[in-house]
């Protein structure tokens, strides 16, 4: 049964927020805000501030809180410094660029976490059928496109399209261009012509670190990149924003005018779905499977880690059926979890230990089949001896939980305190310290009402006996707004 999609656009003063929902279940949450638009795509003109010779690149200014990262890697083909280079060599990065250097660059990924944006001086202008390559020169063609005669086609119409209208350039051809017709193609070129000659007029009198162009914004971009044959409605709950959106779609993708629908209704857009709790589900460490299996999610900066268990599930028939049975469930629910939750870079599944050769096949198998649909590229490597899976997903902007949660300040995003027990003995050692070092006439223990509870029952010998040893008064004082690992120790 082919799959039915819809893509939802919520609209707010404040916040645009994207649902693809596929078969009623929410697959891919894109959330922009206001304050903090996402920067993959932006142009800027920026200033090298530190070249790095060890790791073959650069530091450059543009204007953000955090310098933009540059990799040799990431510097155009056409730099002077490339010439008589081989395609596969890179030369120093101290012969591409130097500190003070102004250069335009491009933002491939978003800041994410303590890192800054990752740039590039390829310089692109993506439209729905063809990636725009200013200082390019070649044709290049998506290898989803997999028909040898649709790739000739479709080159010949971009170099027949070249010829006619004498354009500079290079042109990359996106998978969604297969079966266009050539006046589609054609409008693509001309209006990605007409964008960056607006472009470069105003990179000629840009002062260093400053933006000089940004992509549209997300309800736009989603029609461009999201929308594919399979998606059926594209429901807009803002007027204003489905107006630019049809007045778009006119302009460079008619067939999606009548994808588009205004939603006025009384009940919330994504309340008809419940993305709203989806949300929170998402947000959740332990995700639970129909069987009765669970999946324990742990992101951190260098990894995720995904770990499979069978939970309440016991199975009908033997033991490794029910192991086999729960790892494929998880199979399918984890490629679900990574596209919503955006969770991208190394990811580690520990599934439940198999012995059946065959089974463990089966799983890798059915984790290709179900990443098959995500956008994202993906690697997987083979089930180790120990039953891990290593999976790396392309990261191109924060996940869904750096984007909506914080570190919690209490735990400082350990995911854990410390003990009432431990705080308790903390306090009685401070104040041994600090009467050593201050010889003070009283002392005053401030912490929360559960620390205070515990030193005046179960520990109330231990607090008598540090007062009888030090010879001072020791009084106590709670404070509710203190967390329970906090406190403070007031001399007299």
């Amino acid at each position: 049964m082919a799959s039915k999609e819809e893509i939802l656009i919520n609209v707010t003063p404040r916040e645009t927020r994207v649902a693809v929902v596929e078969n009623g279940v929410l697959q891919e949450l894109h959330i922009e805000r206001t304050l903090s638009r996402g920067l993959v795509g932006s142009i800027y003109k920026g200033k090298v501030v530190r070249v790095l010779p060890g790791m073959q690149a650069a530091f450059v200014d543009i204007g953000l809180d955090k310098n933009g990262f540059l990799h040799a890697a990431d510097i155009a083909r056409n730099d002077p410094a490339f010439s008589g280079a081989a395609m596969r060599d890179i030369p120093p990065i101290q012969e591409l660029v130097h500190e003070g250097k102004h250069i335009y660059v491009q933002v491939l990924k978003d800041p994410i976490g303590s890192k800054g944006a990752r740039l590039t001086t390829e310089l692109s202008m993506p439209s729905r059928n063809l990636v725009y390559l200013p200082n390019g020169n070649e044709i290049g063609i998506s290898q989803k496109i997999e028909c040898a005669d649709e790739r000739e086609r479709l080159r010949d119409v971009v170099q027949r399209q070249i010829e006619q209208h004498d354009l500079t350039g290079g042109f990359i051809i996106r998978t969604l261009a297969e079966s266009v017709t050539e006046a589609d193609i054609a409008n693509d070129m001309l209006f990605q012509q007409r964008l960056w000659l607006h472009v470069s007029s105003k990179l000629k009198g840009a002062q260093p670190a400053t933006l000089i162009h940004e992509d549209v914004p997300l309800s736009l971009r989603t029609m461009r990149d999201l929308v594919h044959d399979h998606v059926e409605k594209i429901r807009i709950d803002s007027r204003e924003s489905y107006e630019k959106a049809r007045d778009f779609a006119r302009d460079f993708m008619p067939e999606l005018v009548d994808k588009l629908e205004y939603y006025p209704g009384e009940q919330p857009l994504f309340g008809l779905y419940s993305i709203e709790q989806e949300i929170e589900n998402a947000m959740q460490r332990k995700v639970k499977l129909k069987s009765g299996g669970d999946l324990i999610i742990d992101q951190t900066e260098a990894m995720t880690t995904i770990d499979v268990n069978t939970g309440s599930y016991v199975g009908r028939h033997s033991q490794e059926e029910t192991l086999f049975k729960t790892n494929l469930e998880a199979a399918t629910e984890i490629a679900h979890q990574l596209r919503l939750r955006n969770l991208g870079g190394i990811i580690i599944v520990d599934f439940i230990d198999m012995q059946s050769q065959n089974h463990k096949k089966q799983v890798l198998a059915a984790l290709d089949a179900v990443f098959a649909k995500d956008r994202v590229k993906i690697n997987i490597t083979d089930i180790s001896p120990l039953g891990l899976v290593e999976i790396t997903r392309k990261r191109t902007r924060e996940s869904l939980e750096q984007i909506l949660c914080e570190a919690c300040p209490t735990c400082e995003g350990r995911g854990t305190v410390k003990t009432i027990q431990t705080v308790c003995y903390e306090i009685l050692r401070e104040i041994l310290r600090e009467d050593r070092q201050y010889k003070a006439q009283a002392y005053t223990i401030v912490a929360a009402p559960r620390v205070v509870e515990l030193l005046l029952d179960e520990e109330a010998s231990s607090l008598a006996d540090l007062q009888e040893f030090i010879d001072r008064p020791i009084s106590l004082q709670a404070d509710p707004l203190l967390s329970q690992q906090d406190y403070d120790i007031a001399l007299a």
